[in-house]
């Protein structure tokens, strides 16, 4: 019998397999740019952006198909499904190889990170899913904080295709262990055949809640902005401060300022309640895009390193506080339809983040101004849209059955 307390190990390894797959790539995106050039319109910014849209579509498929099938069974097939993009990645010869490979492990990757917030609904409410839900955010602040340091270490020794037999290696260790000592939580019951016409019916519904599709929009745009950083910030970096060694130590500190905020959140939420959160986190993340654009354009395109290091800090802390609140604002209405749900709002702010990411990262130029411009622009149009989804009072979505 599996214990509580390996439950929680496996759960947030299985969540973090995500943020690792990003994290722990970025100290190689230089190395695979030497080896293979760009291949226009592809560069090396597309093996982060392209793994995220793959993850769009994993997620779209995988969450109605754990609700039909098990959660074991979906877990293990979007695990299946990762492998095989591990392997093309590992042995690509080419820059467009390297991204295919990446695109099916954003794919699916989707199933572990999906599945299991459906085997935790499954098995805990309350306190004891508090519990559950606070040991793996504890884990997703540790993972882009050490990642890319040991990621670095790896590749220094045995290349940048390392890190894709490491992701092979914590892959099948986690499928296995799954496998023999995770018991199923869906009975057979419980499940839900899939047909599409109700799935669509469904989809129609909570797209049709103008405040769900409105946070859907303003989710993609605030992770779009990290995206652009994250797929960027290797050559920054490099090019505009001839940053290399210490690459991993400036992640983490970032990391660590999206990870305060979080705890912050979670300490004055009761008090000041969500909405008055969210405002203030937008807010911030609006007043801090524009210094740095202002900035930018000041110091001649490229801010100082320590000013943008602070910058980012404190934008990484408000995005923080913004997302501390945006994906419990969407769900809100969606208590009937919370998995079809939980899929779309994942999808479509994947998909729309894929967009803004690639999008401002054709404007590179080795300076800091298409960072600030991609930041600002995505902090405005959140704060709008954000600020009239959360003056709509909508009814529950009711679902078709």
């Amino acid at each position: 019998m599996i214990s509580f307390r390996e439950r929680l190990v496996l759960y947030a390894l299985l969540t973090s397999l995500t943020a690792l797959s990003v994290d722990a790539l970025l100290p190689g995106l230089r190395a695979i740019g030497a080896e293979f050039g760009e291949a226009p319109p592809l560069s090396t910014h597309h093996v982060i952006s392209l793994f995220i849209f793959g993850m769009a579509f994993g997620e779209l498929l995988l969450g109605p198909l754990s609700d039909a099938i098990g959660r074991k069974r979906a877990l293990l097939s979007g695990l299946a499904i990762y492998l095989i993009g591990t392997m093309i990645a590992a042995t690509a010869n080419s820059l467009e190889a390297v991204i295919l490979g990446r695109f099916l492990q954003g794919v699916g990757v989707s199933g572990p990170k999906i599945a299991t917030r459906a085997i935790i609904r499954d098995q805990f409410s309350g306190d004891a899913m508090a519990r559950v839900m606070s040991f793996m955010f504890t884990l997703f602040i540790l993972v882009p904080m050490l990642a890319p340091a040991l990621a670095q270490g790896l590749i220094l020794v045995a290349g940048w295709r390392s890190v894709f037999v490491a992701y092979l290696v914590i892959a099948i260790t986690l499928g296995l262990w799954l496998a023999i000592r995770h018991p199923e939580t869906l009975p057979q019951p419980r499940r839900i055949p899939l047909r599409p016409r109700l799935l669509a019916l469904n989809a129609g519904r909570i797209l049709a809640s103008k405040r769900v599709s409105l946070l859907i929009i303003v989710s993609g745009l605030i992770f779009g902005a990290q995206l652009l950083y994250l797929s960027t910030a290797a050559d920054l970096f490099y090019d505009a401060y001839g940053v290399k060694e210490l690459l991993p130590l400036y992640f983490a500190g970032l990391a660590l300022g999206a990870g305060s905020a979080s705890f912050t959140n979670a300490r004055l939420v009761q008090r000041f309640g969500m909405m008055r959160m969210e405002r203030a986190g937008f807010a911030g993340l609006t007043a801090i895009s524009f210094m740095m654009l202002l900035g930018s354009y000041l110091c001649g395109g490229t801010l100082p390193l320590p000013a943008l290091l602070a910058l980012l800090f404190a934008a990484f802390f408000s995005i923080g506080i913004v997302f501390g609140n945006l994906n419990a604002m969407a769900m809100q209405t969606l208590g009937q339809v919370a998995g079809v749900g939980a899929s779309l709002i994942a999808s479509g702010s994947s998909l729309v983040s894929t967009l803004v990411a690639i999008s401002f990262g054709a404007l590179y130029d080795g300076t800091t101004t298409f960072l600030a411009i991609g930041f600002f622009s995505a902090a405005v149009c959140a704060t709008v849209l954000a600020e009239l989804a959360m003056r709509r009072d909508e009814a529950e979505v009711v679902a078709v059955t």
